[in-house]
């Protein structure tokens, strides 16, 4: 998961940029989602075959002790300030990634299914992409 976070946080400001971009620029964009999201897929399942196992993400509660400031108080001169600071425990989930066994067979089947898939994807990405710009010249 954090690889996953990690890469849309590099992706945040093109997809920023996507959404500012011209008209033609959406309409491509919106023509090659699919094909982006499947080459995704792609790369991860090529990454399962040369490393033999796949990742499986999980989350997990955990606790740690964090600084808190104190309770407020009402000073001697009437003031609401901050009491004395102390420890106290901060609840958060982490995304742990642990391997786990794959059938290579079967994730070769799905890969080379998947290639198949994105020869027609990209047949049909290139066709629209062809109206975007003539709908949308620049």
């Amino acid at each position: 998961m954090r690889y996953k976070l990690f890469r849309l946080a590099l992706m945040l400001p093109l997809l920023l940029l996507i959404a500012c971009g011209t008209p033609q620029e959406r309409c491509i964009s919106t023509a090659t989602r699919d094909l982006r999201i499947l080459n995704g897929l792609i790369e991860d399942s090529r990454a399962n075959l040369s490393r033999g196992f796949a990742y499986e993400e999980y989350t997990v509660r955990r606790s740690r002790w964090v600084h808190c400031d104190g309770p407020l108080v009402v000073d001697s001169e009437g003031r609401l300030v901050s009491g004395h600071p102390h420890m106290c425990l901060d609840d958060y989930t982490d995304t742990v990634r642990r391997p786990v066994a794959i059938n290579l067979a079967d994730e070769r089947r799905k890969l080379d299914s998947m290639l198949v898939k994105q020869r027609e994807l990209s047949r049909v990405a290139a066709a629209q992409i062809e109206s975007c710009k003539a709908r949308f010249p620049q």
